[in-house]
């Protein structure tokens, strides 16, 4: 798994979402813009990462496992059960 680089500072939060309140478009291919990385920080639960190019890899985020969103790379979370989670964005 990434990690954010040493240069990148924090910004904002999204709201907290949970299994009922992801948006639809988190469920499906989307990206950040240039220059923004994010954070998924799980509060409680999992849910499966798919990072869709150029190299695919999914990963399976936890409170000890955050996920890295790197800048215009298609990517997309799926719910497996309970969770709480938010994106913390840098840039």
């Amino acid at each position: 798994m990434k990690t954010l680089p040493d240069n990148v500072a924090f910004y904002k939060s999204s709201a907290d979402f949970t299994e009922h309140t992801v948006p639809a478009a988190l469920q499906r291919n989307h990206s950040t813009a240039a220059g923004v990385w994010g954070r998924i920080a799980v509060l409680e639960g999992a849910l499966l990462y798919h990072i869709s190019g150029p190299e695919k890899e999914t990963v399976r985020l936890t409170p000890e496992q955050p996920g890295v969103v790197e800048p215009r790379i298609l990517h997309e979370v799926e719910i497996i059960g309970p969770v709480r989670f938010r994106v913390d964005f840098h840039r």
